[in-house]
């Protein structure tokens, strides 16, 4: 049977010692260590006395180690990196994987599944990039994209339908307390109209009321969907979105489906990524849990 190590100082101690010889003081090695300059300076006379030798010398202004403790911080420092390397070997490092999508799908549609998700997959480090802008793979190190248009999107990449757009116009119950909902299209012009940069209100109401000319109604405009239907939430005017980013708002109370009719678009959300010979598990499992998400919608 092998022995053990009857020589070796306390642990505790050399990992005090290693901090100290670092910083030749007292009081930033009790910082970094979260605990007293007396509890430091203590465990650092304990072990040169348990050594039987002297490791560093009291200079007026700070600590100087001597050549025996220059010595021996190379050696503990060497040490302490070899136990810190198998101790991290020994547990699993997450898998990174980065998602692009836009800020509305995040706020309206990503972000309030991330819960379940991460419930699932802990071991997953799942990092959200989102912007309007449209997000390289390479030089953004996105791994997997959410994308509304139409395939194809790109050479060298694959494409998967993640769900079709269903656009609803929506409201806060608020604003017909006292009237009734517009079933028709003079009805209609007397609420405020709030758009996005999709700018759906025309095709719906063409869609919805053939025939009629456009729209007169007062509008307000949004640079982005999530505005739009935060303006809708706190009873602004009737805005148009995807049913899937309305869905938890319409569910609580918050928001009511105007018309019965919905505008069905040929473009969708589709998954997009990388065509590689292999695919990591993180990424098949963030794409299918996407996809089980998306079926719920």
């Amino acid at each position: 049977m092998p022995e053990g190590f009857p020589a070796l100082p306390p642990l505790n101690a050399l990992r005090m010692f290693e901090v100290v010889a670092r910083h030749l003081n007292f009081r930033l090695a009790a910082e970094e260590l979260g605990v007293t300059q007396a509890a430091v300076a203590q465990q650092i006379r304990g072990l040169e006395a348990s050594l039987q030798i002297r490791l560093f010398e009291r200079m007026p202004r700070g600590l100087k180690l001597t050549d025996a403790g220059l010595a021996y911080s190379g050696s503990i420092r060497s040490a302490l990196a070899m136990i810190d390397e198998a101790t991290r070997l020994l547990r699993p490092q997450p898998s990174h994987l980065t998602v692009s999508v836009t800020p509305t799908f995040a706020s309206k549609w990503l972000i309030p599944k991330l819960g379940t998700f991460a419930e699932k997959y802990p071991d997953i480090d799942l990092r959200v990039l989102a912007t309007d802008r449209l997000s390289h793979f390479h030089t953004d190190a996105v791994d997997i994209a959410v994308r509304y248009g139409q395939p194809p999107f790109g050479a060298g990449l694959n494409t998967e339908l993640l769900m079709e757009q269903r656009i609803i116009a929506v409201a806060n119950p608020i604003l017909f307390e006292g009237r009734a909902l517009p079933v028709n299209f003079e009805a209609l012009q007397g609420f405020l109209m709030l758009h996005d940069a999709h700018h759906f209100w025309p095709e719906f109401t063409a869609a919805v009321f053939p025939g009629h000319v456009p729209p007169t109604a007062k509008n307000m405009r949004f640079n982005q969907t999530s505005l739009a239907i935060e303006a809708a939430i706190g009873g602004q005017g009737i805005a148009l979105a995807s049913h899937a980013f309305v869905k938890d708002d319409i569910a609580a109370g918050r928001l009511v489906q105007v018309f019965t009719q919905q505008l069905r678009l040929d473009k969708a959300f589709y998954l997009v990524w990388p065509r590689k010979a292999q695919q990591s598990q993180a990424l098949l499992k963030v794409k299918d849990w996407l996809k089980l998400q998306a079926a719920d919608s």
